[in-house]
């Protein structure tokens, strides 16, 4: 008896995480075609995208800004006829992954935008310091990961990706890019974590 009643919590923790996951894969992830893929790292490639993007200081602070631009802290301008223009906010589906990387001191996040949005259609943030921005294409070599969203984590895999694309003789066009695709309350060993370069395929 004592065994059964042992085991319940962590079924019930099992099933949250469960529908915490499937909740997370049925958000929009940007399209890529897998071009290679071997025992460390994969090699991507990502057609021209759209992402919201904060700069922010290392104590952070990156994230409630996009998800209040998502959230409505946007303008949209509606034109229904010629003679009046109708300014409205609009809420935003969110997206996976949220990506993270360094800008000098700084740190830089973004949200990709979902895919039906472009340039033009995509709303203005109410925050000066939240900025939509075009992510050019190109080819991504990207190591996955399990485990907690630290950045010794993060660190630990871009060393070991870095060392095996030097190794490999591939070219690293940009610094590391830190992608998490999973909520807080994901169970660990669950979670599904990323290290990114961009990188230059001869």
């Amino acid at each position: 008896m004592q065994l059964k009643l042992n085991i319940f919590p962590k079924l019930i923790v099992l099933f949250i995480s469960i529908f915490l996951i499937s909740n997370v894969m049925a958000y929009e992830e940007p399209q890529y075609t897998v071009i290679k893929k071997n025992s460390v790292y994969e090699i991507r490639y990502y057609k021209d995208r759209l992402a919201v993007q904060t700069t922010y200081n290392s104590d952070g602070g990156g994230f409630r800004k996009l998800f209040n631009y998502i959230s409505g802290s946007n303008k949209r301008s509606n034109k229904k006829n010629i003679m009046t223009s109708i300014t409205e906010s609009e809420k935003i589906a969110m997206t996976i992954p949220v990506t993270q990387t360094e800008e000098g001191k700084k740190m830089v996040m973004q949200f990709y935008l979902p895919s039906n949005y472009t340039i033009e259609s995509a709303p203005i943030p109410n925050d000066s310091k939240v900025k939509i921005v075009h992510i050019e294409g190109g080819y991504f070599a990207v190591i996955q990961y399990s485990g907690r969203s630290t950045e010794k984590n993060f660190i630990k895999h871009k060393r070991i990706l870095r060392e095996k694309l030097i190794d490999d003789g591939i070219e690293i066009k940009s610094k590391g890019i830190k992608a998490t695709y999973n909520g807080p309350f994901t169970i660990p060993i669950l979670r599904r974590n990323e290290a990114m370069f961009k990188i230059n395929i001869k």
